[in-house]
């Protein structure tokens, strides 16, 4: 692989948030007559990177339509072509090593939710497994209470709304780490719980096996907003470098790991079928009660041993998974939960957690409603059929269509022409369609000669809703939100989706299957006018960027912001008709982005002469030396700083242009710099 470059790795703005409040620190330059040519340069390139700016230093979305196409295919074709050089690399050197980085990267940081995926949807795949092999309790509910067989459902889900919540905001009280553990624990003990769920009665045994699934459901809530955080952050990295992986790829990142839910599906189901023809043989009814038992156990046991590795993976290789949020409450004096920090996001970004909770409730009532009962829609395309295997073969394909759009979502979400609010919204709206159409003409598409087509419409709506809002919802619901509550925010918008899983699991024990394509649609329509009207779209944002118009809020100097982060193009229409994008202004962003760059230097100055144990409170960046001409630059335009004794402080001088020294003359000899460093020193 290339070295990184100067645009990709160099001290650039948009930085880390500066919480302390002191946004101007320094003197203001007059930066067209005390830069040299060569520092002009090196700025631009710092503040301009390649991959959103052109050369002249024109942010990609203010170009006109038809260069901003050009430009946004020229800079992702040349990164396609980069990525694939060092993919054949890689290759060359060792064959297996693009699979172990896709382990990594990919499989690793998603196996939480792959877990979630492959327990939580083993329910509608059991279901009629169960059915057949114990029908007085499962079926006809001769010797069992039908509530608790439904139950099932309930509970589960609102394990998930606890978890979801309960660890939205551990996660950011004590950090992405300890949530990581945590869920993982929780998860693992739940798994064993439903490996030997029992009761003295067949009723004993569905009320224990309701409850592990309640247990088990807390532990996958909190993985949603521990793995979008954790993901999203460790993507990005901290300190004040902004990285292009991050503005081309961040998207990707995290949706590849939340696509490891779909694999969940998948091995579920594969799982299954391969125990039942082993206890089993045939796979044909009947099922007897000890083949069932052996199967659905034996399928939740293989789980519990990878959770328990995942347990060990997250306490010992994940150590630095909280070091961005332990950044950002450093640089806000924040030791604790940072309750500031939420009442801004309500008060600037309310708007935000409509979208992002709104448009997931709309997509779970599609998702999850069709998840948990899709063994009744199967049971429309195999008329007579009274073979589980015959269902979970149809179930498989469905799968298999969903992955495609899995991976489909991950590989366009950061297409700055598309992205994440396209995507989502034609998702919804195709789900709309796809649903609307056979709810008012069901005789007709579920009639023999066109079963086909209800089977092709039931088979796109999973595609269209992995590409699309099941994909998308996960990504903004972090990514819309500043870090010191980001855990929270996801948390309560995937906790107000869930309850639409809810709602679904309780209404479809109540109505038919024509009369639920005649209730779905509606939501998806609802979810795209939600989305169109107040999400906004952070497709090709750098993270950095919102982190940097959060430290104005939290400093109550919105109005001093002036860059691409309330550029209109990442602003949603209801924050434009606000007015929120009057703002933005290029030059005078340029402008404050070299302050702000002083004003950090500065504080190094001072901190690179503490003890390194104490340097951030222990929190270490890795990223916090200076390129040597912004450094040059800063050294012989600022003044000598002087300590400011009642605050500890290093602040510059009122006299601008040169240093002061003995001699009064603004030279940059070893002699003052000596004696500058003693006194910061003392």
């Amino acid at each position: 692989m290339e070295p990184p470059s100067l645009r990709d790795w160099g001290v650039a703005a948009p930085h880390g948030p500066n919480m302390t409040g002191d946004l101007t620190a320094t003197t203001a330059v007059d930066l067209r007559h005390d830069m040299s040519e060569k520092e002009e340069s090196v700025f631009h390139a710092l503040l301009h990177p390649e991959d959103i700016y052109t050369e002249q230093g024109t942010y990609w979305a203010d170009l006109p339509i038809v260069q901003r196409i050009k430009f946004v295919n020229t800079v992702d074709g040349e990164e396609a072509r980069k990525e694939g050089s060092s993919i054949l690399s890689m290759f060359k050197n060792d064959p297996l090593s693009p699979v172990a980085y896709y382990f990594k990267n990919m499989v690793l940081p998603g196996a939480g939710l792959g877990l979630e995926g492959y327990v939580l949807f083993s329910i509608g795949n059991i279901r009629p497994l169960l059915q057949n092999a114990f029908p007085a309790c499962w079926k006809s509910h001769e010797i069992c209470d039908k509530r608790w067989t439904e139950a099932l459902d309930y509970l589960e889900i609102v394990g998930i709304i606890v978890g979801q919540i309960l660890v939205g905001y551990l996660g950011d009280f004590l950090g992405r780490r300890w949530g990581l553990i945590q869920d993982a624990l929780i998860m693992f003990i739940g798994l064993l719980m439903l490996t030997s769920a029992w009761g003295v009665t067949q009723q004993g045994w569905v009320i224990c096996y309701a409850w592990s699934l309640f247990f088990y459901g807390i532990g996958v809530g909190g993985e949603y907003p521990m793995t979008a955080t954790s993901g999203m952050e460790n993507a990005v990295g901290s300190g004040k470098v902004s990285t292009k992986d991050d503005r081309l790829h961040r998207g990707r990142k995290v949706t590849s790991a939340f696509l490891m839910q779909g694999w969940g599906q998948f091995f579920n189901q594969v799982i299954l079928i391969i125990l039942l023809l082993i206890f089993n043989r045939t796979g044909n009814p009947p099922y007897s009660k000890l083949a069932t038992q052996w199967t659905y156990r034996i399928s939740f046991a293989i789980p519990a041993v990878g959770t328990l590795w995942l347990v060990y993976y997250r306490y010992y290789k994940m150590r630095s998974a909280s070091k961005q949020l332990m950044i950002s409450k450093r640089k806000s004096n924040v030791t604790g939960y940072d309750t500031k920090s939420l009442k801004l996001t309500l008060t600037y970004f309310g708007p935000r957690l409509i979208a992002t909770a709104g448009a997931w409730f709309a997509n779970d009532v599609f998702f999850y409603g069709n998840k948990l009962f899709q063994n009744q829609f199967i049971a429309v395309l195999t008329p007579n059929n009274n073979s589980v295997m015959v269902g979970w073969l149809y179930n498989l394909i469905n799968v298999g269509v969903s992955l495609v759009g899995y991976y489909l979502a991950s590989f366009l979400i950061d297409n700055k022409l598309y992205g994440r609010k396209w995507m989502m919204i034609i998702g919804f709206m195709a789900d709309f369609i796809l649903f609307v159409v056979p709810a008012f003409a069901y005789d007709f598409f579920t009639s023999p000669e066109h079963i086909h087509a209800f089977q092709a419409m039931y088979f796109l709506s999973s595609f269209f809703n992995q590409f699309g809002p099941n994909s998308v919802t996960f990504l903004v619901a972090a990514e819309v939100f500043p870090t010191p509550i980001r855990a929270t925010a996801h948390g309560f918008a995937a906790a107000v989706g869930k309850s639409g899983a809810l709602l679904a699991s309780v209404l479809y024990n109540y109505i038919d299957t024509q009369t639920k394509f005649y209730v779905v649609p509606w939501f998806g329509l609802v979810g795209a006018l939600l989305t169109w009207l107040f999400l906004p779209d952070t497709t090709g944002l750098d993270l950095k960027e919102q982190e940097r118009r959060w430290s104005y809020i939290r400093a109550s100097k919105e109005e001093e912001y002036h860059g691409i982060a309330v550029h209109p193009k990442h602003l949603s229409v209801w924050e434009r008709m606000r007015g929120i994008g009057k703002n933005y202004n290029a030059k005078l962003d340029y402008e404050a982005k070299i302050k702000e760059m002083r004003a950090e230097w500065v504080e190094h100055q001072q901190n690179k002469f503490d003890d390194p144990k104490d340097r951030n409170g222990g929190i270490h960046d890795d990223e916090d030396e200076f390129h040597k001409d912004v450094h040059d630059y800063f050294h012989r335009t600022t003044s000598k700083s002087e300590r400011r004794r009642d605050e500890g402080v290093l602040v510059p001088n009122e006299k601008e242009g040169e240093l002061e020294s003995g001699s009064g003359s603004g030279g940059d000899s070893s002699s003052d710099r000596i004696e500058e460093e003693k006194d910061v020193k003392r």
